[in-house]
């Protein structure tokens, strides 16, 4: 872990960026405070494939069905709240 004040990280950032890239931890400390971690983002993830539209599609669950329209079962809660 390497920590660098505002004012060192504004003048090197771009190496900074570099070894947190490479896995190192990099703090940014304010007043001897630590205030920032820099951390690369996670890795984006390529395209579906159509193997993964097809898992997906397998693991779907099917919406129920009461038989119900909205507007009936409304009437029906409202019916029996009396």
């Amino acid at each position: 872990m390497s920590t660098h004040s505002v004012a060192d990280a504004k003048a090197h950032l771009s190496n900074l960026i570099d070894r947190a890239m490479d896995g190192e931890t990099v703090v940014i400390t304010r007043h001897g405070r630590p205030v920032v971690e820099i951390k690369p983002t996670a890795r984006a993830v390529g395209p579906m494939s159509k193997l993964d539209v097809e898992r997906l599609m397998k693991g779907r669950v099917a919406p129920r069905t009461t038989g119900w329209n909205s507007a009936d079962l409304i009437r029906q809660m409202r019916d029996d709240g009396n």
